[in-house]
């Protein structure tokens, strides 16, 4: 039976990382979130992904403040973040007590639901972010992360997506990060998770192959609860389905969202003023806002597809991109059939491009492709085989258990390490996922401080001397 569909806002993370490489700020956001909060929303999509990186790296913000400032901002609508299960924001698997610590601090500084994932879909890689999640009473929405291959059927995502209900999970999330789950083919998945979970399915996709809008309504006509859209201005290409348009489709349907598009009108146009802004100052490439086919033919998300051409235009190399296109999912194959998505796109792409620049494959490997195989992120959906194990990482042993458990607890190190230069609890988690360019950020901050601090000094100096004029 038909129910009102719910919707998750992504103009805050997920849209703007995906075409302005995550270069939104604070600043640009504040003047609109307290209408977001009254636009009657599932959740806003506020924090995680790479807005923690990006804060810290590129826009000189500290990112627990932003993520306490759009909560001041936005108490009545749950704020949602993106979690990379052991990896948590970062590029390796942490120890469980940074885990631990990451998750209990995001839920003090205002987080409500985390969306944690695993990249190879591997449930022991999401057992401590859960488990921590429920501790602290947030919301755990477990991802399901959707690729193909022969391995992939409806079969195997429902099986995973009870899997991680029972572990704890309050809501699944279908993780289409690619682009890649097609309209009818969405329907049949949700049919067949929704046959088994308890709990509520919400659609996460993108843009980039032309099918998402149709994608969602399918999935939404299957019984999904809650959809993944972005405002707008910042929608589309490579980011989400537009919010306005899929509310109007629902509009007077058992589906109806209840959401008023009035109040969007003056929240799209504060993001209209900025997405002419990022187009001018070359931030926002119209390229990235148009269907890329390639997606769907060779199942290389946007955001991997630039990242091949730049290795290869510096390589001298750009004629090759074709070759190693077609290399691509032969490398996939190899390595056990890996979803396609932080780190495994990274780590399959630039294999494939090794794999062609050389003329001989697999005669360079990558140190991190040697981990991906020795099983270092974790378990492969599929099984190496042993033949190719032995020729990439030779006579070490493959890790079979789950890899975080070869990791000693490293915060109080980590807390040791970074002494007096912490201002606060939280930067020794900065420090932890980004350890140099947290350090860049705190002598940044730390500067800044010292130039105000003088200036205080300086008007207080003033201001008594004229006190003592004034007796």
């Amino acid at each position: 039976m038909a129910k009102q569909v719910k919707i998750t806002e992504t103009i805050i993370r997920d849209a703007h990382q995906s075409l302005i490489a995550t270069r939104m700020t604070t600043d640009e956001m504040l003047d609109v979130l307290s209408q977001l909060d009254k636009v009657g929303y599932h959740s806003l999509e506020a924090w995680g992904g790479a807005t923690f990186d990006s804060c810290l790296r590129f826009l000189n913000e500290d990112p627990w403040q932003r993520l306490r400032t759009i909560k001041d901002h936005c108490p009545n609508t749950p704020l949602q973040m993106l979690f990379r299960g052991q990896n948590i924001l970062g590029y390796r698997h942490y120890a469980d007590d940074v885990v631990e610590y990451f998750v209990q601090k995001c839920i003090a500084n205002g987080m409500d639901i985390i969306r944690i994932f695993d990249a190879l879909n591997d449930p022991r890689n999401l057992k401590t972010a859960i488990n921590a999640t429920k501790k602290e009473k947030g919301h755990v929405q477990a991802c399901v992360c959707y690729t193909t291959g022969p391995v992939f059927s409806n079969e195997y995502f429902a099986k995973y997506a009870k899997q991680l209900e029972e572990m704890g999970a309050d809501s699944i999330c279908i993780k289409d990060m690619s682009g890649l789950l097609k309209p009818y083919d969405a329907y049949d998945l949700v049919t067949a998770i929704k046959s088994i979970v308890n709990v509520p399915v919400q659609l996460h996709t993108h843009y980039t192959s032309g099918l998402a809008s149709m994608t969602l309504l399918k999935a939404i006509e299957a019984g999904v609860d809650i959809v993944d859209c972005a405002l707008s201005p910042l929608a589309l290409g490579t980011s989400q389905p537009a919010t306005e348009p899929m509310i109007a489709t629902l509009q007077d349907t058992p589906y109806d969202t209840g959401i008023d598009l009035a109040k969007l009108d003056p929240i799209a146009k504060h993001f209209d003023a900025l997405r002419e802004k990022y187009i001018a100052s070359g931030l926002l490439d119209p390229k990235l806002l148009k269907v890329n086919v390639n997606a769907l033919m060779y199942q290389v998300p946007g955001g991997m597809l630039s990242n091949l051409l730049s290795q290869l235009k510096q390589a001298g190399a750009s004629d090759k991109l074709q070759a190693v296109l077609e290399e691509v999912p032969r490398v996939r194959e190899d390595a056990g059939y890996p979803p396609l998505v932080t780190p495994s796109s990274q780590i399959v792409g630039t294999q494939a491009v090794f794999n062609v620049l050389m003329g001989e494959r697999y005669k360079n490997v990558t140190k991190e492709f040697k981990g991906m195989v020795k099983g270092e992120y974790g378990k492969t959906p599929v099984a190496i085989d042993p033949e190719f194990v032995k020729k990439i990482i030779g006579d070490d042993e493959q890790i079979t258990c789950r890899p975080a458990d070869n990791i000693a607890p490293e915060l109080e190190t980590l807390k040791a390490k970074l002494g007096s230069k912490a201002h606060q609890e939280e930067d020794v988690l900065s420090y932890a996922l980004f350890d140099q360019v947290a350090m860049k950020y705190f002598d940044k901050r730390d500067e800044g401080e010292t130039i105000a601090n003088a200036l205080a000094d300086a008007s207080s100096a003033k201001y008594n001397v004229n006190i003592r004029e004034v007796k």
